[in-house]
């Protein structure tokens, strides 16, 4: 089955849900102004985006594809911060360290123990795989930065904060494990299914998927929890 195109104006019918909740963000005073920065950024990043993956895609470099794996890395370490009215300085580099061990550890496993890519830089495959698992471990980061910092402000000692931090980052990653196959089909899985790959086959690749997601995601925020017990903000909870 071939992947058809879709024009301009098809994608955006796209849109008429997107507006209908701005609208309703907007007429509840819910921060609408907000989400439609977050959608023309969307808008912008991933146009720009595209043209640069056809480059990407296309180069014998590994060094290129060094270059935009550093990018993506630093931006989650960076963004995964954005949960709280904390300052960014402290917390970004045992963030960044947190999204290179759990999330590097889990591409190099993935790429060369799985798919065993030869070259290792295979653009057209890290990329997208380091995409995912990049951003499952700066939402997760994000998610357990800011229950912690809740907690703590409750009067909960580091130790529980902490515990509750990762238990509650972890529930969207093991809710899409119970709900996959029965409630959703995930994006790689449906996309291969389109292109015609086997659903037998599809499923195998969204193992891989899912285990990732989950070992990258675990694994940096309990880095990024462990780390930031002796940052100045978190030193004095501890």
């Amino acid at each position: 089955m071939d992947i058809a195109t879709i024009s301009v104006p098809q994608l955006a019918i796209s849109f008429i849900p997107v507006a209908i909740v701005v609208v309703l963000m907007w007429r509840w005073n819910q921060g609408y102004r907000q989400a439609m920065q977050a959608i023309a950024r969307m808008l912008l990043q991933l146009t720009l985006i595209g043209y640069v993956l056809v480059y990407i895609f296309q180069t014998e470099s590994g060094l290129v594809v060094s270059g935009a794996l550093a990018v993506m890395l630093v931006a989650a370490g960076w963004i995964a911060l954005n949960t709280v009215d904390l300052s960014k300085k402290s917390l970004f580099l045992p963030s960044l360290i947190s999204v290179l061990f759990g999330g590097g550890t889990t591409l190099l496993l993935i790429t060369q123990g799985v798919l065993r890519l030869d070259p290792w830089f295979q653009p057209s495959l890290i990329i997208p795989l380091a995409g995912m698992i990049f951003a499952s471990s700066m939402t997760n980061i994000s998610l357990a930065l800011e229950r912690l910092n809740a907690e703590l402000n409750n009067g909960a000692t580091f130790d529980s904060a902490r515990d509750t931090a990762f238990r509650t980052s972890m529930i969207p990653v093991i809710n899409s494990f119970l709900a996959v196959g029965l409630i959703s089909l995930p994006g790689m899985m449906t996309g291969q299914i389109l292109s015609g790959v086997s659903p037998l086959i599809a499923v195998r690749y969204q193992i891989m998927v899912m285990c990732m997601i989950f070992g990258a995601a675990g694994l940096s925020t309990v880095c990024f929890l462990t780390m930031i017990r002796k940052t100045e903000h978190f030193r004095n909870a501890a």
